[in-house]
């Protein structure tokens, strides 16, 4: 399938000829597809050339967060170094290592801002030092680099159709990422960090203790309980607030974003299902509701396509 898709991507990329940037590009689709499957899913619903640019943009992001976030063999030093040599490549010849010269070639194809790379690694490298965050708006300033820019790149690809597109695609971001922040609340304590702000837990009585002798017992207090619940409804409003953003990109871009919306809001769903025990676990999105979601979707995704085909042939 990637062979076909990059061919597509080639019609009107001819970069994508070159076998060392296709080679570049399946690498990034290989961690999507390893690291990022509801993602992944949703990515099958877009037309096939556009599919290896947002490869490329997950493949950037993943790689560089694993620098940070590996919980057995993190290298921040490396992250500085390579973010830094990708920047530096960008200015110069190009990035030479594969996930670098693939964000490269998507960057050029979709005249995505440098600014909006700058601003992700600058977040990448607050993980290097940074431990919590006080207040909420705090923890947006981290997330415009770490998860709103990510939508402002994407947002190029899906071919917005309308003006204000661009406040609902960082909304999204921001969404996607408060959602992995409820659900993976034990996973980032093992690694020294606290992504619900310190005004949160203070106002219901929750100390980082807590959250830490939570995790050990494997046992929620109800105290951490009423927190999450409340991060949960808090996040469910950012959702709200990008849903309009689905319909001001082109149809034949939608029914991946609403698929991609309707699964990470799920798992909001699954962390109250799974009576916010998180500390302990990872809660996910069952199976056979992803499936229940992306079926239809791919169906209509083809008939979008379709029409689209029909409308290019008409006569001007």
């Amino acid at each position: 399938m990637s062979s076909r898709d990059l061919d597509s991507a080639a019609r009107t990329d001819p970069a994508l000829a070159d076998p060392e940037l296709r080679a570049a590009f399946e690498e990034c689709r290989r961690l999507h597809a390893e690291h990022g499957k509801t993602y992944y899913l949703a990515t099958l619903l877009l037309p096939p050339a556009k599919r290896p640019y947002v490869w490329a943009l997950y493949g950037f992001a993943r790689y560089a967060d694993e620098f940070v976030d590996s919980l057995t063999d993190p290298d921040p030093d490396a992250l500085v170094a390579w973010g830094d040599a990708f920047l530096q490549g960008l200015a110069g010849t190009g990035p030479t290592d594969p996930v670098g010269r693939a964000m490269a070639a998507t960057m050029r194809r979709w005249d995505i801002p440098v600014e909006h790379v700058e601003a992700f690694l600058a977040s990448m490298r607050r993980d290097i030092t940074d431990t919590g965050y006080a207040t909420y708006e705090d923890l947006r300033g981290y997330m415009y680099g770490s998860a709103a820019v990510i939508g402002l790149q994407m947002l190029p690809v899906l071919e917005p159709v309308a003006p204000g597109a661009e406040e609902p695609a960082r909304a999204l971001g921001e969404a996607f990422q408060m959602s992995n922040f409820v659900r993976d609340v034990g996973e980032d304590l093992e690694r020294g960090r606290v992504y619900l702000p310190a005004e949160d837990l203070e106002a219901f009585g929750v100390t980082r203790e807590d959250l830490l002798a939570g995790r050990r017992a494997r046992s929620t207090p109800r105290a951490v309980r009423e927190l999450l619940a409340f991060e949960v409804e808090r996040t469910r409003a950012v959702y709200a607030r990008a849903e309009p953003g689905i319909a001001m990109v082109h149809p034949t871009s939608r029914d991946c974003l609403r698929t991609a919306f309707e699964l990470y809001g799920g798992i909001l769903g699954a962390v109250e299902r799974a009576g916010y025990d998180v500390l302990w676990r990872r809660v996910s999105v069952p199976l056979p509701r992803r499936l229940a979601v992306a079926l239809p979707a791919l169906g209509r995704a083809q008939l979008a396509r379709r029409r689209e085909a029909r409308w290019r042939q008409l006569p001007a």
